[in-house]
């Protein structure tokens, strides 16, 4: 198995797992992937019997061929020793004739956790003793709660987070501009997050500042675009499989099937990863919402980006550039990647691309999608409670009516859960109630009430904290606001 990793639009262009790691994003403007990736696959046989960190173990192993067997098992054992809530992590619950698996058991209550508390740990066995590294990211509210909590306070390394100015729930606000590290720093942008997300990936590629930070000061990201972010999101998607086992609701080699709502395409791209690791998979379907480029992509192979944004209650899924979607195409194109440049190449320049017809046919083989409008959202929190006693958030409901639209009675069918239904109180609100208040807080005590779900501690506690400064900047300034963070977290050399 190959033990480096190489860019999807230049094969030449290859690092190692801890420089890939540290880099974040190819100079090329490729994502980072393994040309060997299925070569070697999990054991299964031994599976039921493994904790969720001994799965994370034989994973990254598998994935991270540089780092040593004491490197990832105290990586693993310092991101997921008494920082979630649940002994599973990711816990698998039954509802109807479903299941689903709650990702929002971590410090920040959403499924980012599992990627961001594991990626510093990978990072710090990859920095050297005289380098320090800023983390960029750009959100759409969890990646950047779950980041800040991730990287806080750690030695060599200090994060800036840019969100976009009112594209975030008030919950998710809160959290980010109450974070207490000496090292982090938070701005939002006018814009939405594709503006956020475009211009970090410019400041990546941006060479004077490159050469201001000189050799031993690095940028490096903090979203999926990360193959260190992403790796450790493989790991849930067998444990849910260990847990039906466990369950008495398989036997080992049946499929399942997974319906992930998705937003930058990470979540279920792991999915996919999970599946060229072995997993039995029959289908992955994708769920969007009004924001629905993917939803047209897989009907028309075109993938436009030209089109209306809209702000929906499901904000953190509010992308119309899914970035990990290039390292799919990669894949499944044969690791072609001359294609994938010129793809990439046109949508930078066009805001589109059109892939063939049996590229798409062979992505269709593997995945499903659909979207939900916000009304079929609140339809949809409301149904599942009302009727299953089950309360979801947006993310997690805008997959239930592509869930059914692709369910088959013989495949056990898993709907991932991307964060706790108290996140996002005012949406919720409006599903259960009709109406919302004003006051966050309110809203979430009248959730409490009416369906006494617990309230994350996490969230509960947030309210109390002191807010940090938090300047609103347009995105041709996050460059300048990133060399001034550098400078107040690491000091001026």
């Amino acid at each position: 198995m190959s033990k480096y990793y190489s860019s999807t639009r230049n094969k030449q262009n290859t690092l190692n797992a801890k420089e890939a790691i540290l880099k974040g994003f190819a100079d090329d403007k490729g994502l980072f992937v393994l040309p060997s990736l299925g070569e070697e696959q999990i054991d299964l046989t031994k599976l039921s019997e493994l904790s969720y960190q001994q799965i994370a173990e034989q994973v990254l192993t598998l994935l991270l061929p540089d780092f040593s067997t004491t490197e990832i098992q105290n990586a693993i054992q310092n991101a997921y020793t008494n920082s979630f809530d649940n002994d599973e992590i990711t816990p698998l619950k039954a509802v109807d004739d479903f299941y689903v698996l709650e990702l929002f058991h971590g410090p920040t209550s959403a499924f980012k956790d599992v990627g961001l508390q594991l990626l510093p740990e990978l990072m710090k066995q990859s920095v050297a003793n005289n380098q320090q590294v800023m983390i960029l990211a750009a959100t759409s509210g969890d990646t950047g709660t779950a980041a800040l909590d991730g990287f806080k306070d750690k030695s060599q390394m200090g994060i800036t987070v840019f969100y976009p100015d009112g594209g975030v729930s008030p919950v998710q606000q809160q959290q980010m501009l109450t974070t207490s590290g000496e090292n982090t720093r938070v701005a939002a942008i006018d814009g939405n997050f594709d503006d956020a997300q475009t211009n970090v990936k410019k400041i990546f590629n941006d060479s004077s500042l490159k050469a201001k930070l000189g050799n031993n000061k690095l940028l490096s990201s903090a979203n999926s675009i990360n193959i260190g972010r992403l790796i450790p999101q493989i790991v849930y998607y067998f444990s849910a499989y260990k847990q039906l086992i466990q369950a008495g609701r398989i036997k080992r080699g049946d499929q399942v099937s997974f319906t992930v709502p998705t937003g930058n395409f990470g979540d279920v791209l792991a999915g996919y990863y999970a599946k060229k690791l072995g997993l039995p998979v029959d289908q992955l379907v994708v769920a969007c919402n009004e924001n629905n480029v993917l939803a047209d992509f897989f009907a028309t192979g075109i993938y436009n980006r030209n089109r209306p944004f809209f702000k929906t209650i499901a904000p953190s899924m509010d992308i119309q550039v899914s970035s990990n979607f290039e390292r799919l195409l990669y894949y499944e194109s044969g690791q072609d990647d001359q294609y994938i440049k010129a793809l990439m190449d046109s949508l930078e320049t066009t805001g589109q691309y059109q892939i063939t017809s049996e590229l798409l046919g062979k992505i269709k083989q593997e995945f499903a999608c659909g979207y939900s409008t916000d009304s079929q959202i609140e339809a949809a929190i409301k149904l599942v409670f009302e009727k299953y006693g089950y309360l979801m958030d947006p993310h997690t409901a805008s997959g239930y009516r592509v869930l059914r639209d692709e369910q088959k009675d013989q495949v056990p069918m898993i709907l991932l859960s991307t964060a706790s239904p108290y996140k996002f109180a005012d949406a919720v609100s409006d599903a259960l109630f009709s109406k919302h208040d004003d006051d966050v807080k309110e809203n979430i005590n009248k959730i409490r009430q009416a369906t006494q779900v617990e309230i994350p501690k996490n969230l509960q506690a947030i309210w109390d904290k002191q807010m940090v400064a938090n300047p609103t900047i347009e995105p041709s300034e996050m460059t300048d606001l990133v060399w001034k963070n550098i400078g107040e977290v690491f000091g001026d050399d």
